[in-house]
């Protein structure tokens, strides 16, 4: 390697000589006269009823960074970052690990294939940085017969004598691109040649090179067959400089290169002709788009042929952009659609509206995208534990229900999203996200933190959610947190099961309710009146005034059906109404919470009331400032259906006819009891009450 360093240094003196071009499109001045943004992407993911079930795959073994971090995050189980299938018809699947090993998995079964961290001792780093070690590998289309592969690895600088071809000042790590070819294909172990062919050196320790990948959607005669492309973040500096506009560096850019040609500054690699910016003066010809912070995941839709990109935001926005040649993502000028300002002196203040020249300036902006939705008072500057996590639109034969899915999620939390491939267009509104529903192989309704969560080092709560696929375009989910990968092996619809078929209609009249408190009770034939406001009683924090249907039996399996109206004015922010099922007494019962301002906590919500303070069960709720999106925010009848299966715990609501629940949960802490209607401190309503189930 030595022998190419003068061409390293020469290429790292031009680099840094046209240092000062950027973009010759025009850069946007923050408009300071304008009130900042705080939640930019109003609209919290949806939960769908649709289900993925997941079937264990592989496990991999407890693996270590090196040097030991500082940082708990870092320490996982097994740091997996991906999983793919060999492109030689063996079947055979490949897997990294950050902390160093690269495994091959042949029938859920892993082994070590090459140890990158052991190539490349010392100077190998893992141990700092999120994205740090043996970061990602890709296999050549023709590996069957040529046996060429390629990775990323990162290095302390401090620790190397190379230089890297391209570098930011006062570089910290180098992102190390390695060609490797196998003497032969089939071998279970790698043994062959690497050679280097680009060394990138980064001035932060987040943010390097974060993955490497060719378009499986070319045919060996496309233009884009055999070409690597990589996803070069900002090096964490993006948020103060303007690397990612800088055309004369790789910093927070998609590059797109031919390894087996010549003609790179360093003449290792080629510059394929058709890439936008060749033959531009002072610019990388290995650029494909710009403006990245952290561009994390990419793939392509097999079935189109369009590529979209995972992008993990700085202050607020995590983005989903579909990408094409010559594209500007904006950062660090914008960050998703909003103008990011980086001089702002509150750092809560960092978003803007975008100018009303915003068109001149040639930016591309998401098609999907959701917010970090922090908790009111959050540090502005503390890590509110929110990344996307890029995915694949589904296109394999197993999960009808799943075809032409963009699946993704958010890699911290372990959330299963979806949106339409069909409805993500550029230059249109951001496409719906939904949140998908996920079981365990014996149709347990589960979270991804319940899989990943025991024994895991570090965070239990944190997942590290990765996705990958097979050479059918199968789907597999995979977490950092105990080192495990699933397959995805069929779909399902959450709290689908029978309830029974009892059937409770007339249930009007005070001779049928008990309510808590009686004076402020109103009953006909057809409605059930709370005409009083109620107020805080003594004993576990629960709601102030509801009503038990005492008619009929108590249930196990139960739906209940009715319609509700708020009688408090719609200028009250935190209206409220309850729907009450598994009530076994004044302090064990379960409720429904649906009210007009879902930011004052605990409005639109499933509770548990256990001898103790309510506790928020439902899925929505991300723990700090956010849950299911408004329900009932007027004066009109609304109808609300409320189905809870205690076998499996699955609890559902759903509002105005939607299919698509509006919460859901899962506890089996009360098999039965009694159902009723409440609320705190408003007044409202109920009629058409039916419910439906079997007796406990």
């Amino acid at each position: 390697m030595h022998s190419i360093g003068s061409i390293r240094r020469s290429a790292l003196a031009a680099g840094l000589t046209a240092a000062a071009l950027v973009l010759s499109t025009l850069v946007a001045a923050p408009v300071r006269a304008a009130d900042p943004i705080d939640d930019p992407v109003t609209e919290m993911p949806t939960q769908s009823r649709l289900g993925l079930v997941l079937t264990e795959y592989a496990s991999f073994p407890q693996s270590f960074p090196t040097p030991a971090p500082t940082d708990q995050r870092l320490m996982r189980t097994a740091r997996i970052n991906t999983i793919m299938e060999l492109p030689d018809r063996s079947g055979r699947r490949a897997v990294p690990d950050l902390n160093g090993k690269l495994y091959l998995v042949e029938d859920g079964v892993p082994h070590v294939y090459l140890d990158v961290a052991a190539t490349f001792a010392p100077q190998f780093f893992s141990g700092r940085g999120l994205g740090q070690g043996f970061g990602y590998v890709a296999f050549h289309p023709e590996f069957g017969s040529n046996g060429r592969f390629y990775t990323i690895h990162t290095e302390q600088a401090s620790a190397t004598t190379e230089v890297p071809d391209y570098a930011q000042s006062s570089t910290l790590f180098h992102g190390v691109i390695t060609e490797w070819t196998a003497s032969d294909p089939a071998a279970d172990t790698f043994a062959g040649s690497r050679r280097e062919i680009l060394r990138i050196g980064f001035g932060g320790q987040i943010h390097g090179i974060q993955e490497i990948n060719f378009n499986p959607t070319a045919k060996r005669h496309d233009s884009d067959y055999g070409l690597l492309y990589l996803a070069v973040g900002d090096g964490g500096l993006g948020v103060r400089n303007t690397d990612p506009q800088n055309l004369a560096m790789p910093h927070g850019k998609l590059l797109r290169i031919d390894p087996r040609g010549s003609d790179s500054a360093n003449g290792q690699y080629g510059i394929p002709a058709s890439n936008p910016f060749v033959g531009r003066a002072g610019a990388l010809g290995e650029i494909y788009a710009v403006g990245f912070r952290d561009p994390h995941r990419f793939s392509w839709d097999r079935a189109t042929g369009r590529m979209y990109l995972g992008h993990i935001g700085e202050h607020a926005v995590e983005a989903i952009y579909e990408v094409r040649a010559g594209d500007n993502f904006g950062w660090s000028e914008r960050e998703g659609a909003y103008v990011f300002d980086k001089t702002a002196t509150n750092p809560c203040d960092k978003l803007l509206p975008l100018p009303a020249d915003d068109a001149s300036y040639g930016y591309t902006y998401p098609v999907a995208a959701y917010d970090h939705d922090p908790a009111p008072g959050w540090n502005c500057t503390s890590d509110v534990g929110v990344a996307v996590a890029g995915g694949f639109v589904y296109r394999g034969r197993e999960l009808p229900a799943l075809r032409g899915k963009y699946v993704f999620g958010d890699l911290v939390d372990g959330r299963v999203l979806y949106t339409e491939a069909n409805k993500m267009r550029r230059g249109a509104d951001l496409a719906p996200i939904h949140r998908l529903a996920l079981f365990d192989a014996a149709g347990n309704p589960v979270r991804m933190q319940d899989l990943s969560g025991p024994g895991a080092p570090g965070d239990p709560n944190r997942v590290d959610l990765r996705f990958g696929t097979d050479a059918a375009g199968e789907l597999y989910i995979l977490a950092k947190a105990n080192g495990k990968v699933w397959k995805v092996t069929g779909t399902r619809v959450f709290a689908a099961g029978d309830v029974g078929d009892t059937r409770l209609r007339r249930t009007g009249g005070a001779h049928n309710w008990a309510p808590v408190t009686p004076s402020k009770w109103q009953f006909t034939r057809d409605e059930v009146i709370l005409a009083e406001a109620g107020e805080s009683r003594p004993g576990p924090r629960r709601p102030f005034e509801y009503a038990v249907l005492t008619a009929g039996p108590a249930w196990s399996s139960v739906e209940v059906e009715a319609r509700v109206r708020l009688d408090t004015p719609v200028e009250i922010t935190n209206r409220d109404v309850i729907i009450v099922f598994g009530w076994r007494s004044d302090t064990e019962f379960y409720y429904a919470h649906l009210s007009t301002d879902h930011t004052i906590y605990p409005h639109n919500g499933i509770f548990k009331v256990d001898n103790a303070d309510r506790e928020r069960i439902d899925h929505q709720w991300n723990g700090r400032s956010r849950g299911a999106n408004p329900a009932i925010t007027d004066a009109d009848w609304h109808k609300v259906r409320v189905k809870h299966l205690p076998a499996t715990g699955e609890i559902a609501v759903y509002v105005d006819g939607h299919k698509d629940p509006l919460m859901t949960a899962k506890d089996t802490t009360f098999g039965s009891g009694r159902v009723g209607f409440g609320s705190f401190d408003n007044v409202g309503r109920l009629r058409h009450l039916t419910v439906t189930g079997t007796p406990a």
